[in-house]
């Protein structure tokens, strides 16, 4: 079971990687969160995902049961999917309106903002 696991991990990263390496802005943002969802299922994994016992104490006792599920990276995980979806609403939202306003989504296309790479850049002048 964990080597099917870490295979399917392994091609969750490469479709997310070549995702991003896409020159449409909309494939750039979904790679972005499907990489963003492999990082959750790594994590999620390092908590122990075999075990069928909760991680739930017990009325009397003062720890988990010896071979319980790793509460934390639960947290974590659960904490990170919330940031990450406003994460993609925020960049899917942000991708639109960019793409929107240069009529392209060519990501290459929308560098107005950054100087040529032919312009000398002068450094500044410093007064003593």
């Amino acid at each position: 079971m964990s080597v099917v696991l870490m295979l399917s991990i392994a091609l969750i990263v490469t479709a997310g990687v070549l995702l991003m390496l896409s020159r449409d802005s909309v494939r750039l943002i979904v790679g972005l969160a499907v990489l963003g969802s492999a990082a959750n299922l790594v994590v999620f994994y390092a908590g122990r995902p075999g075990s069928l016992l909760p991680a739930v104490i017990v009325a009397g006792a003062d720890r988990i049961a010896p071979g319980a599920a790793n509460p934390l990276p639960q947290a974590l995980v659960l904490t990170a999917i919330v940031i990450s979806f406003a994460l993609l609403c925020f960049s899917l939202v942000l991708g639109a309106y960019l793409s929107r306003q240069s009529g392209h989504e060519d990501v290459d296309r929308m560098r107005d903002a950054e100087p040529k790479a032919t312009d000398p850049v002068k450094p500044p002048e410093i007064d003593d």
